[in-house]
């Protein structure tokens, strides 16, 4: 049967075109119930079970199936995903709403449908001739999707009736008031999703999946208002064209929970950060919500505030202490430190996600409304009603926030799962992983399937448009352990007399071929995530650890950027090529410094490494003459328990002249590729770049230098350079590195880009005009969208109309630039847990220390032999506060006489405290200066290891 529809439509010229559009109906599809005598075999795919189990249901206790509308689906994804929740229709109609309105609950309720166990049936009604309907006029689109599943659900029961052999039912679940009077009318059972839930007796824990839905009804029953009400997205977005609210990221704290900064969206020049203080000011946005801003007048502007405050609270009287500790926010300071300051007025976009935690049980005795704490900081407690409290105290659970009233301090959620025991190792992974939202689960056999057949080996298809380098004495250099190789390096005199360097890359796209599902997935990992124990890769493990990686002694498939150069490391030619070489040795940083550094040595192998040496040390000078920066982060690396896994021990990682080589012709390689793609793509090439941090960021760099008597000048990154390096003091060695560690702080984040988007292409660190990344595609899916790029651009692969697609390629990027942030949050809370396993064995340490930064109440202190951070407060709950004085001009703190500054070396007392379940931290206490009175034991100061890790912000390597 054949329906059309016909409709006008407006071109961009402006003239008018008919649409003519078929519409199918069919006879033939299936119910998806096997006892179904009318259809039979129609049915295909995932199918309902042929006597759906009891559920133990008071509201329906006979067989039945579920068919729920799109609220539900939308808003109930966490119960429909539980076990106990089988044999359930999903329409056609629901899931096309659900697919247009939330991305993420659409991949998880297909996933849900794939999922044979589970029962949950895709009926197509809108392709049934039985169950299609037409518009009516006067109807919206939502009335009339409303009356489609209605039509289905009464559908279904007439011919489950007629058709089945038992007595089966399908009952409509609805939220939705009117829809579920409407079906009680047409005769369809139906429930609300909470009335059917609380009625399964045999699974009370599913109570606690329920979202909460029912903001506006406790508010209109409670009088009391904290918040003021947010605008409606037609007011926002009028605001917004006519300039009276900005829209941008809100981005909270990690230090203080009644501050966040707004980044505003726009061009480069309209790019700027809006300060928002103050718990109503903040008005229930949480990180990383899309928000509308108003700007308060400038009477009104604040400075930042440097004091470390930490919600503490348990209920809704909290609010007036909130007022209470906003009076330490406000100081006197001078007019050039006030920031643009607003509130916020309106949600435009919600970026909600699950959040890992604990539960934090309330006092009072059989209360089931509790407060659930994130491990991230910068979202606010969440109040949940559960009546597994005691079961869920001391373990790891994840909950979804379901919405935000204006009379509550907290806002609503629901319990999603529990992950296990506080401290064990592979819980505290899985939260890690689970909070920094990075994609960890098995690859699929679908992506599986586009692997190579092993045993592979390299064919004559595979040589074409490829060159036979395997005759060179190419050689890798990588740290010990390290699996996935990605590059190799070789250096040859010429005859000329000029030398042939060579960097040579993993030619991962040859086995990632565009849009197929190993494509997929990788774009959507986006990176390989390196953890202290546990590596996450991007791509599966054949090509990462074998057919892909560099290893010696075996022919591999790679991607070569040759250069000629003199021996002052001047380039005279660049070319690329496709290629197969064959790797002489597999080194670690060590060796190869072994290899150089004997005189007893001079093969083939060593001879390449001095040569790169030598040339690499002439690059590095010639960057830094240009303004390069040379910054510093504490790294560190563990030392593990051959049986237990444990850390045993912990240093700073040392690291050596070869390094420092490899580094020189990776950077040297990206650079020369950039130049290349975008001379052939100038609309379409994926480029990285730094951003020049503005000058307000280099306040706190500046003012620590002037401190010491040292100048530090930031007008240029070639100015900072000179400055970094001409900032030495005699008696103070470590001074340097220190303000190096802080000019790294004050970095922005390096990102990706596609050119056709912008405009300024400047590494503001590499002080390079150009830059991509090329070097790393095993670990990174950037490198492998500018291998497909360069291939194409030499001849050597065709294109696809992905690539020349510069919207597509900036959303490729954004999803990369969000999944290497996450990775880098991830890897420090990895860090993080693995030193409180340490410290854990190791009991009371003391170390010397330096001070970072001072704030109000407490000071940042740098442990340099454990690369470790931490915050030592000068203030304890319930008892009097001693007399501090903060000056941020200098900046210092004065504690009962004894004075405080940036870089001041103290003493400090180290111990893991394991009193709060909730927050297991590294304690810090100072132990010196003594101060009177004010010297305390080590559980007054902390370091928490759940976050996602300090601001450490690292340049390219």
């Amino acid at each position: 049967m054949l329906k059309s529809k016909t409709f006008l439509k407006k071109t961009r010229a402006g003239g008018v075109v008919k649409i003519v559009r078929e519409h199918y109906l069919r006879d033939d599809i299936g119910c998806g119930t096997p006892a179904c005598s009318a259809c039979g075999a129609a049915h295909a795919g995932p199918a309902l079970e042929l006597q759906p189990r009891d559920q133990a249901s008071s509201l329906c206790p006979w067989p039945h199936y579920l068919l729920p509308d799109t609220n539900v689906l939308l808003h109930q994804i966490d119960v429909l995903e539980d076990p106990a929740i089988r044999n359930v229709i999903v329409l056609q109609t629901v899931l096309q709403e659900v697919r247009n309105r939330s991305a993420p609950i659409y991949k998880r309720i297909r996933d849900v449908t794939n999922n044979q166990e589970k029962h949950f049936y895709t009926f197509t009604n809108e392709h049934h001739k039985e169950t299609y309907i037409e518009q009516e006029q006067g109807e919206n689109a939502n009335d009339r999707n409303d009356r489609a599943i209605r039509v289905a659900a009464k559908w279904y029961n007439e011919h489950l009736k007629m058709s089945a052999e038992n007595q089966l039912q399908v009952i409509l679940i609805t939220n939705d008031k009117k829809n579920k009077e409407k079906a009680a009318e047409e005769g369809i059972p139906a429930f609300t999703c909470e009335e059917y839930v609380k009625s399964l007796t045999a699974n009370p824990e599913l109570i606690d999946r329920l979202a909460c839905l029912s903001d506006e009804m406790n508010e209109i029953e409670s009088g009391k208002i904290i918040f003021s009400e947010h605008l409606p997205l037609s007011k926002l977005q009028q605001g917004i064209k006519s300039g009276s609210y900005l829209q941008g990221t809100f981005r909270a704290s990690r230090e203080n929970y009644l501050e966040a900064t707004v980044w505003i969206h726009g061009d480069k020049e309209d790019e700027k950060e809006i300060l928002i203080q103050g718990l109503k000011h903040l008005n229930r946005a949480i990180h990383e919500d899309i928000v509308a801003v108003e700007l308060l007048p400038k009477s009104q502007w604040v400075a930042p505030s440097s004091v470390v405050l930490h919600d503490e609270g348990q209920n809704e009287d909290d609010v007036e202490k909130d007022e209470e500790r906003e009076l330490l926010l406000k100081t006197a300071v001078s007019e050039k430190m006030l920031r643009p300051t607003g509130r916020v007025v309106g949600i435009i976009k919600r970026n909600w996600r699950p959040y890992c935690g604990m539960l934090s049980k309330s006092d009072i005795k059989e209360s089931r409304r509790h407060l659930f704490t994130p491990a991230d900081k910068r979202i606010p407690r969440i109040r949940i009603e559960t009546r597994q409290a005691s079961a869920l105290e001391g373990r790891r659970i994840i909950v979804a926030i379901d919405g935000w009233p204006r009379n509550s301090r907290y806002p609503n959620g629901h319990f999603v799962k529990n992950l296990g025991d506080v401290g064990e190792k592979e819980t505290e992974t899985e939260v890690l992983l689970l909070e920094h939202d990075v994609p960890h689960q098995p690859f699929s056999q679908a992506v599986l399937s586009f692997l190579p057949k092993m045993p592979w080996s390299i064919t004559e298809e595979d040589m074409k448009n490829r060159e036979d380098l395997r005759h060179l004495c190419v050689c890798s250099v990588d740290p010990p352990g390290c699996t996935d190789i990605d590059d190799a390096l070789h250096c040859r005199e010429l005859s000329n007399g000029n030398l042939e360097v060579g960097v040579h890359i993993a030619d991962v796209s040859h086995f990632i071929r565009p849009g197929n599902a190993l494509d997929q997935e990788s774009a959507r990992r986006g990176t390989t995530v390196y953890l202290c124990e546990k590596r996450i890769d991007m791509v599966p493990e054949l090509l990462s650890s074998n057919l892909c990686s560099l290893r010696s002694n075996v022919d591999r498939l790679a991607f070569s950027c040759i250069w000629e150069m003199n021996h002052n490391a001047e380039i005279l030619k660049t070319r690329f090529t496709k290629s197969v070489i064959n790797s002489k040795a597999s080194l670690t940083y060590a060796e190869a410094q072994m290899r150089i550094d004997s005189a007893a040595m001079n093969d083939d192998i060593t001879t390449s490494l001095r040569g790169l040496n030598k040339l690499a040390k002439i690059l590095k000078r010639g960057r830094i003459e240009k303004g390069a920066l040379t910054l510093s982060s504490p790294e560190i690396r563990f030392h593990m328990d051959s049986e237990t896994h444990d850390p045993i021990d912990l240093q700073t990682k040392e690291l050596r002249e070869t390094n420092s080589m490899v580094e020189e012709f990776m950077l040297l390689a990206n650079i020369s590729v950039a130049k290349k793609i975008h001379e052939e793509f100038s609309e379409h090439a994926l480029l990285r770049k730094h951003p020049a941090p503005p000058p307000s960021n280099y306040e706190v760099l500046v003012k620590a230098a002037k401190s010491k008597n040292l100048e530090i000048r930031t007008d240029t990154a070639k100015s900072l350079a000179d400055s970094l390096d001409r900032a030495e003091c005699p008696d103070f060695p470590y001074l340097n590195t220190l303000l190096r560690i802080l000019a790294t702080r004050c970095m922005m984040q390096a990102v990706y880009f596609c050119s056709g988007m912008d405009s300024d292409f400047h590494h503001y660190g590499l002080a390079s005009p150009i830059y991509t990344h090329f070097t790393s595609p095993i670990r990174r899916y950037a490198d492998i969208i500018v291998h497909r790029l360069l291939a194409v651009a030499i001849g050597a692969d065709c294109t696809y109309p992905e690539l020349t697609d510069k919207h597509k390629l900036s959303d490729i990027c954004k999803n990369l630039n969000f999944r290497h942030k996450m990775a880098q949050y991830a890897q420090r809370a990895s860090v993080a847990f693995h030193t409180q396993l340490f410290f854990k064995s190791k009991g009371i340490v003391s170390e010397e220390a330096y001070i970072l930064f001072v704030r109000k109440n407490a000071i940042v202190v740098l442990i340099p032999k454990y690369g470790l951070e931490g915050t030592v407060f000068f203030e304890e709950k319930d008892k009097p506060k001693p007399r501090l004085t903060y000056d941020d001009e200098i900046p210092s703190l004065r504690i009962e006489g004894t004075v405080f500054h940036v870089f001041d070396k103290v003493k400090v007392k180290i111990t893991l405290d394991s009193s709060n379940l909730q927050h297991q931290k590294i304690r810090m206490a100072l132990v010196e200066p003594q101060i009177p009175g004010i010297n305390m034991p080590p559980d007054v100061s902390d370091m928490d290891l759940n976050g996602p890790g300090g601001k450490k912000r690292k340049l390219e390597k």
